[in-house]
């Protein structure tokens, strides 16, 4: 509204000239224009918010050019002038949407105070729009905190239930291998395959374990452990645990600085968690056979990390909401719209921070800083 202008539309030279250089005298930003044509041609460059316009012009008439405007501009206001005794034009226009009308002879002050009330019905205009949305955004914060909330109680529910059956697999299962490594059944038909398909459910039951593990950390903040932690390990470590979904993309992960061991002190397991899901996220995002680049700094007593991917980016629309708890682009079924928004309040946890920019067509970079949370003596 600062840059806006107010646009005064008459084809009588004289008139309008007299209108505007009185204007700007009290300090009005005007722009005029000698018909409806012209004035269009105007605001299709020109941040205008009120329009001051003729009704009997040649060529294009007000009422007519009112209809463009409200078609084109629906938050501009306009003023009619009638030079007419009779109202009924004015009545007309105000029918189709216009402001207010005055009818020639026009008194400057009247014409100023029809002006400023409305800009004070654009600013209301504005203001409510701004408090819908405004209202809306916490509505819907509001229900992303009950539905988290909801989903942690879940979480320690399902986990709690799990371990409960999980424990009684495990222990029939050791008890299993026990006797399968007896004397008495060393002999036994088919006895490798018996071994094998046992430590395939010793394994999987670990990995029961894991998610549920998980599924616990999900549903209360967890303790900072902290320790020495290697930056370079780290992301070595989880590259070659990513190195199946690596493969099948044919995407090469370049580590930059990878030679400078870096080390801070901080939470080494739950920077592991932050490392997996954002590469993994990169990975996903990357084109085939496009690689993915970590840069390593250290700088201001922390790590910095630098990961780009090139894949199809993100739309500025979206850049705002991927942190937020449930936002997700893909499939139903496919993401829960949890990963970001976890490892945000896990780099939070630890005193970091986290941005992503992307741009549509040529891929996205994750910024992370993670601060050493002890000074050695």
């Amino acid at each position: 509204m600062e840059d806006s202008k107010l646009l005064i539309v008459d084809d009588e030279e004289n008139f309008r000239n007299a209108i505007v250089r009185r204007l700007k005298k009290r300090g009005q930003a005007v722009i005029e224009a000698d018909c409806a044509e012209s004035a269009l041609s105007i605001m299709a460059n020109d941040s205008i918010d009120v329009v001051v316009s003729d009704i009997k012009m040649p060529g294009m008439d007000g009422l007519r050019f009112l209809k463009q405007i409200k078609s084109r501009y629906p938050a501009c206001e306009v003023i009619l002038i009638t030079g007419h005794a009779s109202a009924t034009d004015g009545v007309s226009g105000i029918k189709e949407g216009a402001f207010d009308y005055l009818t020639k002879p026009i008194a400057l002050d009247h014409l100023i105070n029809k002006i400023n009330h409305a800009r004070e019905k654009i600013n209301r205009k504005i203001a409510e729009e701004k408090d819908a949305i405004f209202k809306e955004s916490i509505r819907q914060k509001m229900i992303a905190t009950e539905r988290l909330a909801s989903l942690g109680t879940l979480s320690a529910g399902v986990a709690h239930e799990i371990n409960n059956p999980l424990a009684i697999i495990n222990e029939a299962c050791g008890w299993m291998k026990t006797i399968l490594a007896s004397d008495k059944m060393k002999d036994i038909p088919r006895k490798n395959d018996l071994d094998k398909a046992l430590s395939k459910i010793e394994n999987s039951i670990v990995r029961v374990r894991n998610i549920t593990h998980h599924l616990l950390q999900f549903s209360r903040k967890p303790d900072n452990i902290i320790s020495d932690v290697n930056i370079n390990q780290l992301i070595n470590e989880t590259i070659q645990f990513l190195n199946k979904e690596m493969t099948s993309k044919n995407i090469q992960i370049l580590v930059k600085n990878k030679t400078n061991a870096i080390v801070i002190g901080s939470d080494p397991a739950q920077i592991r968690q932050v490392l997996l899901n954002v590469m993994t996220n990169a990975i996903h995002a990357s084109y085939p056979d496009e690689t993915i680049e970590i840069c390593i700094s250290n700088q201001n007593k922390g790590v910095y990390l630098d990961i780009k991917d090139k894949g199809e980016g993100i739309p500025p629309e979206n850049l705002d909401k991927v942190f937020e708890p449930f936002f997700t682009t893909k499939a139903p079924g496919e993401g829960t719209g949890l990963g970001l928004f976890v490892i945000k309040g896990i780099i939070e946890n630890l005193k970091g921070k986290i941005s992503l920019t992307s741009q549509l067509g040529q891929g996205s970079q994750c910024s992370i800083f993670f601060p050493c949370l002890y000074q050695k003596e």
